[in-house]
């Protein structure tokens, strides 16, 4: 915000009017209707103007501090004109009007002297600030605090030190920005300004995302934006301070639709063109993260041709920097664009910005592109000397500068040094992050750095080296031990109003009212929990890369791993097992592998549930024969290479969902499925904990639950002979009655009896039951419909009888069940994340611990999964794991009927099986 005079004496207007906005808004056309002399009249236009600036219709702002100009000099008060002059000038800068504002900045100075001059000067200073020219406003700001400190204004020293600190923060000065931060925080607090104050809350969440602190900032902006809402404002800046740290969360998608919203609602208010400049910068660098160059393009070309009419050179040349990032990403490099860039990485040296490194690793990479190695040198070598100081992120651009001057120089041991360095600052960015959202998104920060490696490794032809490299960044993030949130009440309520919202919103579907409300409330209660999950604070727990390949041949025995790894949009398939070395095979391309994956998933889809005017057999047959071109593409000649092994594949994060057991090669197979060979390692290595068996039912399933009333009986039964069970193990069964052909709970776990196999369903099945029968059971089955949301994974759920149960429900697990089996939807899909990370239901529960989970990729048929279930369970109760007991169970079941085949082959285990 803008600093602004406080009250003449005769009226708070002016101090309400950064205080509580809309009252002053009020009050002064109360008193303007009543009429008011010139000297006060020109105070309650100037309170009006401010408002308008600020929170309003710049233009119309502008026109009543004119009309406030007007009647201070009517008054006869010099010092009154001086006054609104200088709020005139801030106010014409807001607008555009770059050079008039400064003169009537200029003109307020030169006639002020004492306090006047003070707060004059600080105005002077901030716009100056707005306007990217930090050092020729410190001298400004310097004197302003002076004068302000020997004067005891309170208020004003506070506006004059934020500005100060913003100031020294984009000269890179850390320390002087903290302590002038500090000290307005503790002035504001002692002049009851309460808007003023939420500022100061926006400010400690910057000084946290310059220093790294991205929970720490996101906090801050979540609260300064409640309280904003609370005072009925909106602040831009808050807006593009917030873009700014999703984006270093990688969470760019979502960055870029809450600046076009702001930008928007700047529009249709008649905001400041300053503010929607800005925010179109961010719109344009959110763009350009979230990989769509021709959109950076025209915001940062839209921003540049802003900031060059509002003569605003700092701005223009960061909007020019992402200018050219933007067209190298859309391709093909030129010499005109080397020029550009070149020419934008001289202007910010010049400018002392602190995205210097990046503008010069730009230029570096154009250069490279030319085959322009000198120049190349010239700028990568600059943009090096960042890797040793500033915040993780810039670091990071520094590492990468430096691996792409060894990998020019042909140097390519210090190519893998540098790489590796880069990786585990990133790693060690990552371990003071809490969410698991924002752990998965944070590896994006160093893709680049881990495709490089790749891409030497394969140059090299060295199969064992890629797969270590491959191993380094994929899946991270389930390897970090979880932190646990902490009992948030407010996040509980959340969760527990969604809930409630969820069901009248299908109450209301179902009787046909409006719906439109309880979306909104929804959507709101959606962002809520989410913005506080993403508070936690992370362990500064880092765990090293480890990679152990003779442990890892160890553990395989006569298994075969298959890693598929995405270089340049091409496959190659990592084959290894037994003593020999690893091998490589080269496979199809990503993208129409990925492509022949959904077209799959469609038609199984359309297979379990009759959407189709094709027979079953006809569907079948085309499956048959489109699973012959996935194989091609996924893993090509690797195939003659399995024997009659059990496998497990480790698939990038775009290849999560392939159904593997369709492919012809792996349909009479023991195959798993992990996020990476490390977790499948860690995994096989955990001891077996965990006791009881859990089953649970939700509501609304075509088959009521079949399968569970099933297992409960069989369960019992093997107990009543004197039965032990096998993998799944059997601890002694909970007291159940039949209600309406629904197992129900009567005692064990969820209602406070013997750590046993409890049943829940028929209304008993709620989310807070449901976790206290998981909470450390050896196998947790849950028969429930699913809603996997590519908008938010972690607002993935399972349906129980109360609602949705979600993700950040599953994270409050003490120890989570060690098995797992998702039986209904497509609850195994999750959503790639940063660079190859996984997130959704069951990521996150192998993150919580889980070892071996089955769950489908495609929407099964509900009834036709009762049987290939209750076969499953049967294997697992004769000793078999997970995934022999999966591959079982789909021998058992499919004989000649083609929906239950298809059944069998959308099922997934999970993990280590």
């Amino acid at each position: 915000m803008a600093a602004e005079p406080a009250e003449t004496g005769t009226t708070e207007l002016l101090s309400l009017a950064l205080s509580r906005p809309y009252e002053a808004l009020d009050r002064a056309r109360d008193l303007l209707a009543a009429g008011l002399p010139p000297l006060e009249e020109s105070v309650a236009r100037q309170a009006i103007g401010i408002v308008l600036r600020e929170f309003g219709d710049i233009h119309a702002a502008v026109e009543e501090l004119r009309a406030a100009r007007g009647l201070a000099r009517a008054s006869g008060s010099p010092e009154r004109e001086d006054d609104v002059l200088a709020t005139l000038g801030v106010a014409l800068v807001f607008a555009g009007r770059t050079a008039a504002g400064r003169e009537a900045l200029n003109a307020a100075a030169r006639r002020s002297t004492g306090l006047l001059l003070g707060r004059i000067l600080l105005r002077r200073g901030g716009v100056l600030l707005a306007l990217g020219e930090h050092r020729a406003a410190l001298p400004d700001l310097n004197t302003a605090i002076a004068v302000l400190r020997l004067e005891r204004d309170l208020l004003w020293e506070a506006r004059a030190r934020t500005e100060r600190a913003f100031c020294a923060l984009a000269l890179g000065s850390v320390r002087s920005a903290v302590t002038d931060l500090r000290r307005a925080e503790e002035l504001f607090s002692r002049t009851g300004q309460e808007l003023e104050s939420v500022d100061a809350i926006v400010h400690r969440g910057v000084l946290a995302h310059r220093i790294g602190d991205l929970p720490a900032a996101l906090s801050c902006f979540d609260t300064a934006a409640e309280r904003f809402a609370r005072l009925g404002a909106a602040d831009p800046a808050l807006s593009g301070h917030r873009c700014a740290a999703l984006l270093a969360a990688g969470l760019a998608e979502e960055a870029l639709g809450e600046a076009d919203a702001m930008i928007d609602r700047l529009e249709r208010a008649h905001g400041s063109p300053l503010k929607r400049a800005e925010l179109l910068l961010a719109a344009a660098e959110c763009a350009l993260a979230a990989g769509r160059p021709p959109a950076a393009l025209d915001r940062a070309r839209a921003a540049a041709q802003l900031f060059e009419r509002q003569r605003r050179p700092w701005w223009r040349a960061h909007a020019r920097l992402v200018m050219a990032q933007a067209q190298f990403a859309a391709g093909p490099p030129s010499e005109t664009l080397l020029r550009d860039a070149a020419r934008c990485a001289d202007g910010l040296a010049a400018l002392s910005s602190p995205r210097l490194p990046l503008s010069r690793l730009v230029a570096g990479q154009i250069a490279l592109a030319l085959g322009r190695t000198e120049e190349a040198e010239e700028h990568l070598g600059v943009a090096a000397r960042a890797r040793y100081r500033g915040p993780a992120l810039t670091r990071t651009a520094g590492w990468l500068a430096e691996a792409l001057r060894a990998e020019a120089a042909g140097d390519h041991r210090r190519l893998m040094r540098v790489c590796r360095r880069g990786l585990e600052l990133i790693n060690d960015h990552r371990a003071t992050l809490g969410s698991s959202e924002l752990r998965a998104q944070a590896t994006a920060h160093g893709a680049e750095l881990a495709r490089l490696a790749q891409r030497h490794a394969l140059r090299l032809n060295r199969p064992r080296l890629l797969l270590s490299w491959s191993e380094r960044w994929r899946a991270g993030a389930l390897l970090i031990p979880p932190v646990r949130p902490p009992d948030d009440e407010d996040l509980q309520a959340d969760l527990a109003a969604m809930r409630m919202v969820n069901s009248r919103l299908g109450e209301a579907q179902a009787r046909g009212l409006p719906t439109a409300a309880l979306r909104r409330e929804q959507l709101r209660l959606e962002r809520a929990a989410r913005d506080r999950a993403r508070r936690a604070q992370g362990g500064d727990r880092v765990v090293p890369f480890a990679f152990d390949l003779p442990r890892l041949r160890e553990e395989l025995g006569e298994r075969l791993l298959l890693e598929l790894v995405d270089v340049a949009g091409e496959l190659h398939v990592l084959v290894c097992g037994g003593a020999g070395p690893v091998r490589m095979v080269t496979a199809g391309r990503t993208e129409e592998a990925g492509r022949q994956v959904d077209l799959i998933r469609f038609a199984l889809a359309r297979l379990a549930h009759g959407r189709s005017r094709l027979t079953p057999e006809q569907l079948f047959g085309q499956l048959a024969a489109a699973s012959r071109t996935l194989e091609r593409l996924l893993i090509a000649d690797a195939a003659r290479l399995l024997g009659d092994r059990e496998v497990v594949i480790v698939p990038p994060g775009r290849l999560q969902a392939v159904p593997w057991g369709l492919l012809p090669a792996l349909r009479d197979r023991v195959v798993s499925v992990a996020p990476s060979a490390a977790f499948w390692l860690r995994a096989r290595g955990t001891r077996a904990e965990g006791s009881g068996v859990a089953l649970i039912r939700g509501p609304g399933l075509r088959s009521e639950g079949a399968e569970v009333t099933h297992i409960a009986r069989e369960l019992r039964a093997l107990q009543h002979t004197g039965g032990v069970g096998g993998a799944a193990g059997v601890d002694g069964v909970a007291e159940t009655a039949e209600v309406g052909g629904v197992a129900e709970v009567r005692g064990g776990a969820a209602s406070g009896g013997g750590r046993g196999p409890v049943v829940l369903g028929g209304g008993s099945a709620t989310v807070v039951r449901v976790l206290e029968a998981m909470d450390g059971a050896r196998l947790a089955h849950i028969a429930a419909h699913g809603d996997f949301r590519t908008d938010s994974p972690l607002l993935s759920s399972l349906r129980v009888d109360d609602g949705p149960l979600t993700v950040y429900d599953l994270e409050r697990l003490r120890q989570a069940p060690r098995q797992v089996v998702l039986s209904s939807c497509d609850s195994g899909r999750a959503s790639s994340a940063g660079a190859d990370e996984l997130l959704g239901l069951a990521a996150s529960l192998m993150q919580l611990g889980t070892t071996g989970l089955v769950a489908s990729v495609v929407p099964v048929n509900d009834v036709a999964v009762v049987p290939l279930m209750i076969a499953l369970h049967r294997e697992l109760r004769a000793g078999a794991g997970l995934a022999a007991a999966l591959c079982r169970a789909r021998r058992a079941t499919g004989g000649g009927d083609p929906v239950a085949t298809a059944t069998g082959w959308s099922f997934l285990c999970l993990g280590a099986g």
